[in-house]
């Protein structure tokens, strides 16, 4: 029976997950403190890891990333309250499976275990790239989402690059695969990568592939994800996260159709399609000096922007019952609808993870109510109160402005302490700082450092 390490300082609370998963036939260890859970991680193996966000020593994100980098394969469940639904979307980014938010319901946790057990470990990043199947969604009906597909429709039969940006959980990997299956690379594979979840160690080797014994760990050649998808479509996840150094690799691929795997001096010839996407504005990066500018240019043939949630209204009603059906379906379960105190609930809510939220909430919901008509009874205990009280979601966005203008004070606190370290050295303080020499010259000027 599978394996599972349980990371929560809430010693109760840990004690039921504790005790619930070991009635199901598990064989469960727990960790109170993050440091604690790494300790027990690499000393044995787990299949998979519930870790909660907030811990005493750490964050649950830095141990998120650590496990994930010892060993991409084992999945993660984040468990999180309801105000931290941002932060929990951000960390499937990183490599999380899932994320489930307390209290937690007994059934919800027991599907969501059996479903990240039953995941392919050959999708992890850095084992083989992911191809992604060609699955049935939703497109809206509404004035944006025709907008949206117009757009769409027009470019996917060329083979220009294309950029789509949109908050976390909108679909952008959707209409990735429908420009895909809209143009004459269909018969091809289309590739999806993840560039949130690469190392900056092995991320060229990931995208384009290395030889045996190029470095350490390389015990044999390794095809990378461009060849894989040669005569049809590279969608680059969060692209904005790929190092500057594989970035510099990156151009050169699109710009010459050749790439060398690590450690070797031939190179290979390919014809792929590049589609990328974002939740941040990749010029905004081009700006700071964090993305480059050349290859900004290169990737942004045509730009598409997929909406929120909360902007595509006319289109919930569509969205809210292609989830029911595909959830009823799933669980074998006869749900008809929602009543309309719920009907009105789900409108109302501003869905900070967008369709990815929304999918889980009405697949939670089905579960609990097997058939008829979704009640209250069977959406989260948080989203009732984060709608019936709407000023502690203008605190949780507060807090998180707050924090980003704290960041960057302690930002520019520790350039100016650099600078003064190394007498204005501009050279030394980047290297120092581990930034280039640009970026350094960029934030001097956005601090206003004299």
């Amino acid at each position: 029976m599978a394996s599972i390490l349980v990371i929560e300082d809430d010693l109760t609370f840990s004690r039921i997950l504790e005790g619930f998963l070991s009635k199901q036939g598990f064989t469960v260890s727990v960790a109170h403190q993050g440091a604690q859970g790494l300790q027990m991680f690499s000393t044995k193996n787990f299949d998979l890891v519930l870790l909660d966000y907030r811990l005493p020593d750490t964050t649950g994100m830095d141990v998120l990333t650590a496990l994930k980098k010892n060993s991409p394969a084992t999945q993660v469940i984040i468990m999180t309250s309801y105000s931290d639904i941002r932060t929990a979307v951000k960390a499937m980014q990183v490599g999380a499976f899932e994320y489930i938010t307390k209290p937690v319901n007994p059934d919800e946790l027991l599907m969501i275990v059996k479903q990240a057990l039953k995941k392919d470990k050959i999708t992890s990043p850095s084992s083989a790239p992911r191809i992604a199947p060609q699955r049935k969604f939703v497109e809206g009906s509404s004035e944006t989402a025709r907008q949206l597909y117009h757009y769409v429709r027009l470019v996917a039969p060329t083979d220009m690059s294309v950029i789509i940006e949109g908050e976390s959980g909108t679909g952008k990997e959707n209409v990735a695969q429908t420009i895909h299956q809209l143009s004459a690379r269909s018969k091809s594979k289309f590739v999806a990568v993840d560039c949130g979840a690469l190392s900056k160690e092995l991320a060229a080797s990931e995208l384009f592939g290395h030889v045996k014994g190029s470095f350490t760990g390389a015990v044999q050649d390794k095809v990378g994800q461009f060849e894989e998808a040669h005569h049809g479509t590279l969608f680059l996840d969060e692209v904005g996260n790929l190092s500057y150094e594989v970035q510099i690799k990156l151009l050169r691929a699109i710009q010459e159709r050749v790439i060398q795997p690590v450690g070797s001096t031939k190179e290979t010839k390919i014809d792929v399609r590049i589609l990328t996407a974002t939740n941040d504005d990749l010029f905004e990066g081009v700006k700071r000096g964090n993305f480059r500018e050349d290859l900004y240019h290169r990737l942004n043939e045509f730009k598409l922007k997929v909406p929120a949630v909360r902007e595509r209204t006319d289109d919930l009603d569509e969205f809210l019952n292609f989830f029911r059906e595909s959830a009823n379906h799933e669980l074998e379960r006869n749900v008809s609808g929602f009543d309309n105190e719920v009907e009105q609930i789900l409108k109302s809510y501003d869905w900070p993870g967008n369709l990815r939220e929304m999918k889980n909430v009405i697949k939670r919901a089905v579960l609990l109510t097997s058939d008829g008509l979704i009640t209250t009874k069977s959406l989260p205990a948080e989203m009732l109160e984060e709608i019936r009280n709407p000023s502690s979601h203008a605190v949780a966005h507060a807090q998180v402005y707050d924090l980003k203008a704290l960041q960057e004070t302690q930002e520019k606190e520790m350039i100016i302490k650099t600078l003064k370290e190394v007498r204005y050295n501009k050279s030394k303080a980047a290297r120092i700082l581990n930034i280039d020499r640009k970026t350094l010259y960029l934030k001097i000027e956005k601090y206003g450092i004299q």
